[in-house]
Order: C-alpha cells, then sequence, then structure tokens
C-alpha cells in the first residue's frame, strides 16, 4: 500500500477573492433605492490608477456622480459617449477632470502601439493618449468636452491635477 502525498490545493485567483468578497458584501447589502441619476448632477472623469480613492478624496457618497475612468482620464470619444449618456440621459450638468502626478502614460509613446502590432500581428484602432505635460493634456481634455456637439452641458466643465503623494487637487485654467 503506497502512501500518496495530499495533493496541493490550488491557490485562489484574485477573482476568486474577489467574488467571495461580493458574496459576504452582499449578505449584508440593503438596496439603497437610488435612481441611476447622480444626486449631485456631476460627471468626475478620471484615470484608472488604483491610487485614486475618487470618492473619498472628493467627499462623495455612493450615488452622487457618474465615474467614467480610463488610462490617463483621457477624454477620448467613448468617454464622450459616456459623458453625453450621463448629460442626455441620466441629467448631469458638470464635469470634473483628474489627472494625476506619476501617471504611467507620462512613460509610454505612440511607439506602444507599434510594439503591439509587433507581436500581436495587428495594429490597435485606438491612440495611446499618452502626454509629457500634465497640465497641458488637461486643458486639452476641457477643449473636448467644451467642444463637443454632442453634450449640451459644457459651461461648468473644470479640469485638475491630483498629486498621489499630498493628496490634494491642483486646478488647471482652461486654454
Amino acid at each position: 500500500m503506497s502512501i500518496s502525498a495530499p495533493r496541493p490545493q490550488s491557490a485562489q485567483s484574485v477573482v476568486d477573492e474577489l467574488v467571495a468578497a461580493n458574496r459576504d458584501y452582499a449578505h449584508d447589502f440593503a438596496d439603497p433605492g437610488m435612481d441611476a441619476r447622480p444626486v449631485r448632477k456631476v460627471a468626475v472623469v478620471a484615470c484608472m490608477d488604483a491610487r485614486l480613492d475618487l470618492h473619498a478624496a472628493l467627499g462623495l457618497e455612493l450615488g452622487d456622480c457618474h465615474t467614467i475612468r480610463n488610462a490617463g482620464g483621457v477624454v477620448t470619444d467613448d468617454v464622450i459617449r459616456s459623458l453625453t449618456i450621463s448629460q442626455r440621459a441620466l441629467g448631469t450638468r458638470s464635469v470634473v477632470l483628474i489627472h494625476h502626478t506619476g501617471c504611467g502614460l507620462l512613460d509610454l509613446t505612440e511607439d506602444f502601439r507599434h510594439e503591439l502590432e509587433l507581436e500581436v500581428g495587428q495594429r490597435p484602432s485606438w491612440a495611446v493618449e499618452s502626454f509629457n505635460d500634465l497640465d497641458q493634456d488637461v486643458r486639452q481634455s476641457i477643449e473636448r468636452v467644451r467642444t463637443s456637439p454632442f453634450l449640451p452641458h459644457r459651461d461648468d466643465v473644470r479640469g485638475f491635477v491630483f498629486d498621489v503623494t499630498t493628496g490634494l487637487l491642483r486646478e488647471i485654467a482652461p486654454a
């Protein structure tokens, strides 16, 4: 009779951990009875960087805003799409744009797309939208929102740079 060693248990993936956390969350969850329309009528466009806790940094609660995040917090066509739906269908009127210090897009160039094409054999249809001047990119994002014909509310658009070491916002004046 041979004694076999116990089979090692497979490590739980991060997704498994998130699903387990959701079960815990759902156990005590009570429907807050909220509408999809943000209470504060504001949409926040920000970088996807994991260091940005936007609700805490801006004093927001669940239901206060729409949050649209992507690499760099850049105003792309898809961000305009989301803002258009946010404004026209769900009542937002103000837009806050947030870039941040130490952003990964500061280190990338459009060569990233070329490298991807060489690796996978297909050129991405999207632009990297990298930048080397945070303030100028915030100004560009403000201008993209303010000139979009799809957005009916373009007057209250403000842009900021979040400092990841101090937690403070620095407002960027439009061009």
